[in-house]
């Protein structure tokens, strides 16, 4: 087989594994929830602990793709993921809980970067879009982990057996894809962050990520919750399940739309269809209504990170690593106010109303990437 095919399947792997251990962590949020009797804000405290070590992982990440090649940081931060995954479940105080999903949230950070800067420097190996298909399998990795968490709850496995199963098979794939990684990837320029008037290439795509990643993570850690309280389904790991379905699908297919409509309309329609969702699902509380609501949410997220981070790949100050480690500052900012907001708002108001936050940041995708395509094209005519 090509060397450049078996680095995209051990590349998958990590992705797929990356979105398996997320959702796995995610669709559990509910049972911790019960567990340690939290009420929506001191839930919404707690999952800031999430974003706020993510943040402190940044600048880590971000120097370690630019100082050496991300292999081997992408290797040794999934096997500290997944540990940290087994110990989320085996917390039995606050104090453990807390430093448990800091870890986690630390090197899922370190993961990420790593995995996106492999992704884009393959992506122009192959010469075509494939970055959307290693999204489309972190959100297929995401939905096998919340099918597999439906089916520990439907079989009564406790949380700690489930995650130590989760664990386990992360480490085992994670050191079996490891050799075929894409080895000397370290850009020769660009490495270093260079300080000054911000740069608007680099501001309005991390704005972009910002409210993605707002709306993103919101219902990452919030669907669950939204189900069980407010639909008032049982098995509350639907409304995430559903979710996760309609984004895994429309990433592996998002490549081939963006091709044929190009990312400013792409931007646009994700917009739209963000903000009609979750207006369904919060004017109709109801079955069907937030099954289809989700699924509109689903189909409008799943583009927006794979093409901004493609897009970062091309910037003219920066070297793929470092553009993608500085726009995914604006993420994890996102990541940081979002799900927390979401809780106080729902303490304040009620979940339901709390839910209309993601109107606003579905729309707004829409002003700030007219202004980073106008930009650009004025980049380009001044070349």
């Amino acid at each position: 087989m090509e060397t450049k095919k078996k680095q995209r399947i051990s590349l998958s792997i990590y992705f797929f594994l990356a979105g398996f251990c997320f959702s796995t962590w995610a669709s559990r949020i509910p049972t911790i929830k019960t567990l340690f009797d939290f009420n929506e804000a001191e839930l919404g405290s707690l999952l800031l602990a999430m974003p706020v070590s993510s943040l402190i992982g940044l600048p880590v990440s971000g120097w370690l793709v630019s100082r050496f090649n991300s292999r081997g940081p992408l290797a040794i931060a999934s096997v500290f993921f997944a540990l940290a995954l087994y110990l989320i479940g085996t917390s039995g105080n606050l104090v453990l809980l807390i430093i448990s999903i800091c870890v986690f949230s630390f090197c899922m950070r370190i993961l990420n970067i790593a995995m996106n800067t492999q992704a884009v420097t393959l992506q122009n190996n192959f010469g075509k879009k494939i970055n959307g298909s290693f999204h489309g399998l972190w959100s297929t990795g995401g939905l096998t982990g919340v099918g597999f968490s439906t089916l520990m709850l439907k079989l009564n496995i406790s949380m700690p057996q489930h995650l130590l199963i989760v664990a386990i098979l992360t480490l085992i794939l994670a050191i079996a894809a490891y050799p075929f990684l894409l080895e000397n990837d370290r850009a020769p320029g660009g490495n270093k962050l260079k300080l000054g008037k911000p740069d608007k290439f680099i501001l309005y795509l991390g704005l972009l990520v910002f409210f993605a990643a707002l709306c993103e993570g919101g219902m990452f850690d919030w669907s669950g919750v939204y189900f069980k309280e407010v639909i008032g389904e049982e098995i509350f790991t639907l409304g995430y399940f559903i979710f996760m379905i309609f984004m895994a699908l429309s990433r592996f297919f998002s490549d081939f739309i963006i091709e044929k409509i190009g990312m400013e309309r792409t931007y646009i329609i994700s917009s739209l269809l963000v903000a009609l969702g979750i207006l369904t699902v919060v004017i109709f509380p109801y079955f069907w209504p937030a099954i289809i609501g989700f699924s509109m949410v689903g189909l409008g997220v799943a583009a927006i990170i794979p093409m901004t981070f493609t897009l970062a790949g091309t910037s003219p100050k920066y070297s793929a690593g470092m553009a993608i480690s500085i726009i995914a500052t604006y993420g994890i900012v996102g990541m940081l106010l979002g799900p927390p907001l979401i809780g106080y708002l729902a303490d304040a108001f009620s979940l339901k109303l709390s839910f209309l936050l993601f109107i606003f940041t579905g729309l707004m995708l829409i002003p700030v990437s007219q202004l980073f395509f106008r930009y650009k094209k004025n980049l380009e005519n001044n070349v």
